[in-house]
């Protein structure tokens, strides 16, 4: 029954690319293909596909989420001879054993984004220094703060309950910047400082954001800094905040730094975000996989880290002093989506 499900989730998930793989073959699977994050490692893995004379197909899950469409996905690129599998894992605990199949049927599995639990369980990850995304984050947001800062009111909008790394790290990083003593750094929701509010989880899109600023907002209606695992998900808390006349109010920080959210830092919706760079994750990508199929040789990651780090800037036009920033037109130079 298993094989009969993922046979009919990857019929229903391809998203693009031949039916039958080349010998130089590649997949990239997302969490979903909606948000303009993913949207963008799409158009960076395709175009440097069709540069290096790579077939590449796309998967992608229905929602963020959505484990089981992802697992399928590895299953069809195997069985599809593919070389190399790009992946941003919706659960990183749970994917491990799939991507473990895949690589001992000798695909190179490279993680996107969000590195797996353990890191070590892909050949490689290309991703941002996401623990210090957040970390920019929160340390600009106790620096605009000041003296405030020792009693606000945190919010943090999260991504899922199964609490991915890429969720764990950002969150994490932001209370570590704006001076919270963390439980167990490799989860969120144990931290004891007065000042945390509560956690909710918003599936990273702005319906979620919306919900679960209301719940916080029911829970302390005093809240005055909000951190949000994305951009979508910020644009939805601060629709909650301005139903409740708070907007004017209350510090939004975010990470992604797509075109909208730097628009959205630009108009004062939010006070700053971290922009990571997905065309440039996806494009290293295949190019790691192409001098794999080439020699077998797999990527490196940089010096000191144990993975391959693709860069992160703070954007935001009301700079703080001792957090290195860059304004928002230089941010929508730079932007995606």
């Amino acid at each position: 029954m298993k094989r009969l499900f993922a046979s009919a989730a990857t019929a229903a998930l391809l998203i693009g690319g031949a039916t039958a793989a080349s010998a130089d073959s590649a997949c990239l699977i997302t969490k979903t293909d909606t948000n303009p994050f993913f949207v963008k490692m799409k158009e960076g893995a395709t175009a440097k596909a069709a540069e290096l004379g790579i077939e590449l197909k796309s998967y992608a899950g229905k929602i963020d989420g959505d484990h089981e469409s992802q697992v399928a996905a590895i299953e069809a690129c195997v069985a599809d001879g593919a070389k190399g599998i790009l992946l941003t894992a919706s659960d990183t605990k749970a994917i491990v054993d799939s991507v473990k199949a895949a690589r001992d049927a000798g695909v190179l599995v490279i993680a996107l984004d969000t590195p797996l639990d353990p890191i070590d369980a892909a050949d490689a990850t290309f991703a941002t220094d996401n623990f210090a995304a957040g970390l920019l984050i929160g340390q600009w947001a106790k620096a605009t703060m000041g003296d405030a800062a020792a009693n606000a009111k945190i919010a943090l909008l999260d991504l899922a309950i199964s609490q991915p790394s890429v969720d764990v790290l950002r969150d994490q990083g932001f209370l570590q910047g704006f001076g919270v003593d963390l439980g167990d750094p490799n989860k969120w929701g144990d931290e004891t400082d007065p000042r945390i509010v509560g956690h909710e989880v918003t599936a990273g899109n702005e319906e979620g954001g919306l919900k679960a600023m209301e719940a916080l907002l029911a829970k302390d209606p005093d809240v005055n800094v909000v951190y949000t695992i994305n951009e979508p998900s910020a644009a939805g808390a601060y629709e909650a905040l301005k139903a409740v006349g708070k907007e004017g109010s209350t510090l939004i920080v975010s990470v992604d730094g797509g075109c909208p959210g730097v628009q959205n830092v630009k108009d004062g919706i939010i006070g700053a975000t971290s922009q990571q760079y997905p065309l440039l994750m996806a494009s290293k990508g295949i190019e790691a996989i192409a001098a794999y199929i080439k020699d077998g040789s797999k990527p490196a990651p940089t010096e000191g880290k144990d993975f391959f780090d693709t860069g992160v800037a703070l954007i935001t036009d009301k700079p703080a002093e001792g957090v290195e920033s860059i304004d928002t037109a230089k941010g929508m130079e730079l932007c995606w989506g």
